[in-house]
């Protein structure tokens, strides 16, 4: 490790010490990770006693799946689940390329992003879970997008109370929750109000998963403040990697360059 990454390391135990932090995230989805960047984070986490949430491309994303048991993630995450097929896709997508063991081993999570999605919630719900889907997650910006909504208006009367209707039925079929997309000081009373009706379980930045029952306003608040900071150094520590990358040969390009007639 490099010693930004050993800094990344003791912050993250920081993080999940005092502020609520359970796990480290990345996407292959929106936010594009490469594989070698996976890997590096998961060191990270794993040195921090941190689990790894990885959002794949898609509900039947098979490449992604292999990835993801090859890096030992903790939890997968489906995007844009809008139906009870693309649910039914993901779920035996899970059953034909996991192992018993590697099933047991992984939480399996769904995310609805889109108001068409939301309609269809209980269509999705009706699927038979098994016991293979704990979680589910409500991607707030997605959802403010599907409705013409701006991203300021992800803490509006609306999207909470869409939050606390899928919520509502997704702990009577016995799954944990979460939310993300825009999380920041002016999400507090969102979260607390789900959390006073003992319906949410987790709140996530971009990098980080918080615990949304051992908080109050004040480690909400310093928690997302130090997610943010995490990921500073994290795209640095990226930036810095290709970087290195992309000027490690221009003393031979230049060599060649002088070498070449016309050049």
């Amino acid at each position: 490790m490099n010693s930004l990454e050993l800094q990344m390391v003791d912050h993250l135990k920081k993080l999940k010490r005092d502020l609520g932090a359970v796990e480290v995230k990345a996407e292959f989805e929106a936010e594009g990770s490469r594989l070698y960047e996976l890997m590096r984070l998961k060191e990270i986490a794993t040195w921090a006693g941190l689990g790894l949430v990885l959002k794949i491309g898609g509900a039947e994303a098979v490449t992604d799946m292999f990835y993801a048991q090859n890096l030992g993630i903790d939890v997968l995450v489906a995007p844009m689940v809008e139906s009870g097929y693309a649910l039914k896709k993901y779920l035996e997508a899970i059953d034909k390329h996991f192992s018993k063991e590697m099933k047991k081993a992984t939480r399996f999570c769904v995310m609805i992003e889109t108001y068409q999605a939301y309609k269809n919630t209980d269509e999705i719900l009706k699927q038979k879970l098994g016991h293979l889907i704990s979680m589910v997650t409500l991607g707030r910006v997605d959802m403010c997008g599907s409705l013409d909504l701006a991203r300021v208006d992800i803490n509006c009367d609306k999207i909470l109370k869409i939050a606390t209707d899928l919520f509502t039925k997704a702990k009577k079929k016995g799954l944990k929750t979460t939310i993300g997309g825009g999380i920041a000081k002016e999400a507090i009373p969102f979260i607390k109000e789900l959390v006073s009706k003992k319906l949410l379980d987790r709140y996530e930045t971009r990098k980080i998963v918080f615990d949304a029952n051992k908080t109050n306003d004040s480690i909400i608040q310093k928690g997302i403040i130090e997610a943010n900071k995490f990921e500073l150094m994290w795209l640095q520590n990226k930036k810095n990697y290709y970087t290195n990358i992309a000027t490690e040969d221009d003393l031979r390009i230049v060599m060649l360059n002088s070498r070449v007639p016309g050049k």
